[in-house]
């Protein structure tokens, strides 16, 4: 996928699938805004034991939510092929962009 969309346009994709899904008060990914907005993942069915399990999954610092770096984060181990190259272009780029 980095290679197709190239390094900035896929940390743009990560980026915009994190607003997407975050509490716009708060900037972060919570439990009630995972939960209203799953169906932009084709998620409709998903229950709230399965929210609750992908936060923890991602929440590196025990809050309870997902910042961007999280999410970021989480979406790099979820995806295989992604970690392969990782290293490389992470060297390369220098990092994410961090919401303000």
């Amino acid at each position: 996928m980095i290679q197709r969309l190239g390094v900035e346009a896929f940390i743009r994709e990560l980026c915009n699938g994190f607003i997407l899904l975050m509490d716009v008060e708060k900037g972060l990914i919570t439990f009630e805004s995972l939960k209203r907005n799953s169906y932009l993942l084709g998620l409709n069915d998903m229950g709230d034991d399965e929210i609750v399990c992908m936060l923890r999954e991602g929440d590196l610092d025990g809050d309870g939510t997902l910042s961007q770096m999280e999410f970021c984060i989480l979406m790099f181990r979820l995806s295989p092929g992604i970690m392969d190259e990782s290293r490389l272009w992470m060297m390369n780029y220098g990092g994410l962009p961090i919401l303000a």
